[in-house]
């Protein structure tokens, strides 16, 4: 069965504080993008990778890749105006619906290859896999103006990938966007589809703050020794 991942990249760097999109940003010497990217052609060679960007993006990112030397294969696909109208956009330069497809944040560069690979074998079997963690501080609802403790043991913390059978997520996205639409889980919870959980890793955090970086910047150098 082929196999798909469409990495969304559409952020500004505006909680970065920073002119140039964050996903160009550079951690340990090479832009956010060409970790994530790596990481996926790691898994598997055979992967099609399609990156979704903003079409004012597109030719910044072939120059980087030019600047680079950056060999990765991949599709370009022009993304919307949200991440629902991008995910789509990624979709339709998929025609095999007899076939896996993860969607991925670009800004996720920590993603690791055995953690794409049980998604997409739990994908397979059950039709959609998401990768989670389970939480590790306290939560408390909001009730008015009192706030109520909760048993932490029964909530996850949602990440990508998001893994699903092709022909369920072409057919979920068929819909009008809506404002539940926050992953690609809902949208396919909202077609009917369950949805089963990976164990994910708490490193794989979506880059977001300089703090972010920095972090990222000391599992990449760790990761090194």
């Amino acid at each position: 069965m082929n196999e798909y991942a469409i990495i969304v990249a559409g952020g500004s760097g505006s909680r970065m504080k920073s002119e140039v999109p964050k996903q160009f940003l550079k951690i340990n010497g090479k832009p956010i993008l060409f970790h994530t990217l790596e990481a996926f052609n790691s898994y598997s060679e055979k992967l099609e990778i399609i990156l979704v960007l903003p079409m004012d993006q597109i030719e910044y990112w072939k120059n980087l890749c030019a600047t680079y030397d950056f060999k990765v294969p991949h599709k370009i696909a022009t993304g919307g105006n949200s991440r629902f109208q991008s995910v789509k956009k990624g979709l339709s330069v998929i025609n095999d619906f007899e076939s896996l497809v993860a969607v991925h944040d670009g800004v996720r560069p920590l993603i690791n290859p055995s953690i794409i690979q049980k998604s997409f074998k739990i994908a397979q079997t059950h039709g959609a896999a998401v990768v989670a963690t389970k939480l590790k501080e306290s939560i408390r609802e909001i009730f008015g103006d009192k706030t109520i403790a909760r048993d932490r043991s029964k909530y996850y913390s949602i990440q990508t990938p998001q893994t699903f059978q092709t022909k369920i997520l072409k057919t979920a996205y068929e819909v009008e966007e809506s404002e539940l639409f926050t992953d690609d889980a809902s949208v396919v919870e909202n077609y009917g589809a369950p949805i089963y959980l990976v164990d994910g890793e708490y490193k794989n955090i979506k880059i977001t703050t300089p703090e972010d970086v920095i972090f990222a910047e000391s599992i990449l150098m760790l990761e090194k020794k």
